[in-house]
Formats: structure tokens, sequence, C-alpha cells
């Protein structure tokens, strides 16, 4: 009735018709986990932005001037341009 041939080929054309949903399937599962991923490395990110700005924003000036590793006497001028800044709108 079937000889070898067309049994062999019957099972090559079955693997190519499950294949195709299955390669589907899979690239859509593969675009859904990366944008995920690409979610998730975004949202730590701001997290950490906003620590680094609530840090910054505790700081005094002179704390923050004295971070740059300025000498002494340009810690001053540093001061006064960082209230300058702070007092324009």
């Amino acid at each position: 009735m079937f000889n070898w041939l067309q049994i062999a080929a019957g099972a090559a054309l079955g693997a190519l018709v499950v294949s195709g949903p299955l390669y589907l399937i899979g690239s859509h599962n593969g675009r859904q986990q990366a944008a995920v991923d690409a979610l998730e490395t975004s949202v730590k990110i701001l997290r950490e932005r906003d620590q680094i700005d609530d840090t910054i924003s505790a700081a005094d000036a002179a704390a923050l001037c004295a971070d740059f590793g300025l000498s002494d006497a340009d810690i001053g001028e540093c001061v006064r341009r960082l209230a300058e800044a702070s007092a324009e709108p």
C-alpha cells in the first residue's frame, strides 16, 4: 500500500506543517520576554537615578563641593556658585 518513500515524504511534510506554528509561537514568546526584560531594566535604572537624586538633594553645598575633590580655596567658590544657582528660578 505505502512504500517507505511515501511514508518518509509524509513525515517530512507533517514536520514542516507542525514546525511553522511552533516557530511563530517561539518568536512571539521571545519578543515578549525581550520587552519584559527591557522594562525591568528601565525600572531598575530609574530607581537608581531616584536614589542618586535623593542623595544629592539631601546633601548641603559644602558636602557636594568637597565630594568633587576641590581644594579648600576652590570649595568656597563652588559653594558660592551653587548658592547662586539655587537662588535662580
